[in-house]
């Protein structure tokens, strides 16, 4: 199964890729079939029972997404972006679009609502699935310790009081409608403006999703003896005055001093769990006395946490002079 896990998850890059290049001809099933070296019947049953949906709904899906940032973020012109991504007629692009969201393209362009989007499905997600990424390849960087003061923003998220981690966490919220995964990833995606937007399309941090840590007083007493609320959600300018959604909160961070803990770009298979190790013992022996700061754990100061692979792993901590 992992190893379908693997190969699932590579077709569905290369869909986003055709997507992108508006290369019709490859996103077919025969095609892609021949690509990978098995029947049309096989790969279809496989992507099912590891995606969870056929792979024509899959496409539809993804190809909606497109089009709705099209819509978002340039001035073209509906039928044209209802033909760069797939759909016959405007009238084809508008019953699919109104069927997927509850809303037309011409009204969501004038009001461009949050909807839940179909990010990027990902079946080798080890912190999900907890497949993958458990070798021990020791990573040859350095952590980067660096002081930073970042703007004052806000930060739209959910939170959760009693989760540990990312797994738990997301198996935790699942329990509670609306707040799944999918559902989350997919509304934060179709939200613009959000500050880490790098212009990606997975439901991480390229497309601007990080997760996060507030001090409250109701919060799980972390492992550095802080009461924590683990949040998964988006950071936006400080002028943001778009609709919130309904399972959301919003809240102002205030412009404030901040500790950084960076690893460069690695391989998530093989040395996912040796950067966490690095990270973890640097944070833990870092001697904040003699850097004149210490950890700030005024109630409300966030931890923002990025793990991004193909950019970097890093957590940003609250810190104050000392006086």
């Amino acid at each position: 199964m992992c190893e379908w896990q693997r190969q699932i998850q590579q077709i569905i890059s290369t869909i986003d890729l055709y997507i992108k290049r508006n290369d019709k001809e490859s996103l077919t099933l025969s095609y892609l079939s021949n690509q990978y070296g098995y029947s049309e019947f096989y790969l279809s049953k496989k992507f099912k029972e590891i995606s969870g949906m056929q792979f024509k709904d899959y496409l539809r899906h993804r190809r909606l997404a497109f089009a709705l940032k099209e819509l978002r973020d340039t001035s073209k012109g509906i039928l044209d972006i209802a033909l760069q991504y797939g759909f016959s007629s405007h009238e084809a692009f508008t019953r699919s679009f109104k069927e997927a969201y509850g809303i037309t393209p011409s009204e969501y362009r004038r009001r461009p609502v949050p909807v839940t989007l179909r990010t990027i499905i990902k079946p080798f997600d080890c912190y999900l699935t907890e497949t993958g990424a458990d070798t021990m390849k020791n990573s040859k960087q350095e952590i980067k310790t660096y002081f930073v003061t970042i703007p004052a923003h806000k930060f739209l998220h959910i939170r959760n009081y009693e989760s540990i981690g990312y797994w738990d966490f997301w198996q935790k919220q699942s329990l509670i409608p609306g707040q799944d995964c999918e559902t989350i990833c997919g509304l934060l995606d179709s939200i613009k403006g959000k500050l880490d937007d790098m212009g990606g399309d997975d439901a991480n941090s390229g497309s601007g999703q990080i997760m996060a840590y507030i001090n409250e007083p109701t919060g799980r007493i972390c492992s550095w003896g802080i009461p924590l609320a683990e949040c998964y959600g988006v950071r936006l300018p400080l002028d943001y005055d778009g609709e919130i959604p309904s399972q959301m909160l919003l809240m102002d961070v205030p412009e404030g001093e901040y500790l950084v803990f960076e690893h460069g770009p690695f391989d998530l298979e093989r040395e996912n769990q040796s950067v966490e190790e690095k990270i973890e013992a640097t944070m833990k022996a870092y001697d904040y006395t003699a850097s004149g700061y210490c950890l700030d754990t005024t109630p409300g100061r966030i931890f923002y946490f990025y793990h991004d692979p193909a950019r970097f792993w890093k957590y940003i901590r609250p810190v104050r002079k000392i006086r």
